[in-house]
């Protein structure tokens, strides 16, 4: 049968049961419960700069693919950075916004971005969905922190010429440790005995730590880590992207993927870290932090809260990955590995894309130079295999 691309706009045309169908639960970020419970608080809204423009791919009544997509109207919240872009072609006289964006609103966490059923053609797929990715009228098209293997495809499908873009992110995987100690046993003994020194002092200072799943993060918990959050925020002078219903949605559809970390101080939460868990498409179990706070300033509280207890929760409970969030060279002296993020992107101009074209080349040079240098300065006795570098065939 032939497939039939919909445009459905908003997560409530489509109930949940078919959506994760076609999006999988491994990753939690492409499920119906994490998107819906952006629209549903108004966290991504018309208001937002953040318009449902979801996409569903179906064979006779039936959802075999789903892209989430979004007509966005500004540039944030998405750790993609083109407000270079957006000033040079509005100086020409353009309107760069609205853009077409196919990304997870607030997550640069890197994973699928189109949900196929299994036994499905993902590249079938693909070539039904790109005109209607380029055919908008939009200046632009983003596809924000998708799979390498994603990114090749969606390469392959498009007739139209896109660009890639490289950063680098950082990650802990499980290299067969047995436990936290095992894990510092595989670093140089000054990185060792650095870590063992900062987590020490926060125990000396009476800090202690508890992680909480499931039915464990009630209202008074996630309350805490509402204020923690907001603080981020607030002290370099910015209002949070979501709010406390968006995160007790979350608690009552997602409890089970939930890990809330709570530092405490004297008898009460202080600071606390919240993260996600999911699976890739192997299986493997994953952990993604997200979410951080404090209503103190302790030496090491970060790196205690959102990375030591990270680690030892996926090394008792067997999850293999560990991605703490964007940016930050500090995680590689705690034993987070750098890797390669991709996005693609397709401007329908063609002098403004050769221009943006050049950038682009140039950038990942600089990129595929940055993470060689990361490489050497991870701690531990013999590095990791190198991060693959893709093949350069974008323009």
């Amino acid at each position: 049968m032939t497939l039939r691309v919909d445009n459905i706009g908003s997560l409530e045309a489509l109930d949940a049961a078919s959506w994760n169908a076609a999006a999988g639960e491994g990753y939690p970020f492409l499920r119906h419960e994490f998107l819906a419970a952006l629209e549903q608080t108004g966290c991504a809204s018309v208001e937002t700069g953040w318009q449902p423009d979801h996409l569903v791919v179906r064979r006779g009544d039936t959802v075999i693919a789903v892209l989430p997509r979004y007509a966005k109207f500004h540039s944030r919240g998405e750790y993609v950075f083109d407000w270079a872009w957006a000033d040079a072609w509005e100086r020409a006289g353009g309107d760069y916004y609205p853009k077409s964006l196919c990304a997870i609103p607030f997550t640069p966490a890197a994973g699928p971005r189109l949900g196929v059923r299994p036994g499905e053609s993902r590249r079938d797929v693909m070539a039904v969905l790109a005109p209607y990715l380029v055919g908008t009228g939009m200046v632009s098209w983003h596809l924000l922190f998708a799979e390498s293997e994603e990114v090749a495809d969606w390469r392959d499908a498009f007739d139209a010429p896109l660009m890639e873009r490289h950063a680098v992110q950082f990650a802990w995987r499980d290299d067969g440790y047995r436990d936290f100690e095992s894990f510092l046993g595989r670093m140089s003994s000054r990185k060792r005995k650095e870590i063992r020194r900062e987590r020490r002092k926060l125990a000396e200072e009476g800090f202690t730590f508890l992680r909480l799943t499931g039915e464990a993060i009630d209202d008074a918990a996630l309350a805490h880590f509402f204020r923690c959050y907001c603080m981020t925020y607030l002290e370099r002078g910015q209002r949070p992207y979501l709010t406390l219903e968006f995160f007790t949605r979350l608690r009552d559809t997602l409890a089970g993927s939930m890990l809330l970390v709570q530092a405490v101080h004297e008898g009460r939460p202080v600071a606390a870290a919240l993260c996600l868990e999911g699976r890739d498409a192997s299986g493997d179990g994953r952990l993604y932090g997200r979410y951080w706070g404090s209503e103190v300033e302790a030496d090491f509280l970060h790196f205690e809260t959102c990375y030591y207890q990270g680690i030892e929760h996926c090394l008792e409970t067997g999850l293999g990955y560990f991605d703490p969030g964007t940016q930050g060279e500090h995680k590689l002296t705690r034993g987070f590995s750098p890797a390669l993020s991709r996005s693609l992107h397709y401007l329908d101009h063609q002098g403004f894309r050769d221009a943006v074209a050049d950038f682009c080349r140039e950038e990942r040079a600089y990129v595929h130079t940055y993470l060689e240098q990361c490489r050497q300065r991870l701690p531990f006795k013999s590095a990791p295999e190198p991060a693959e570098i893709p093949d350069e065939r974008t323009p």
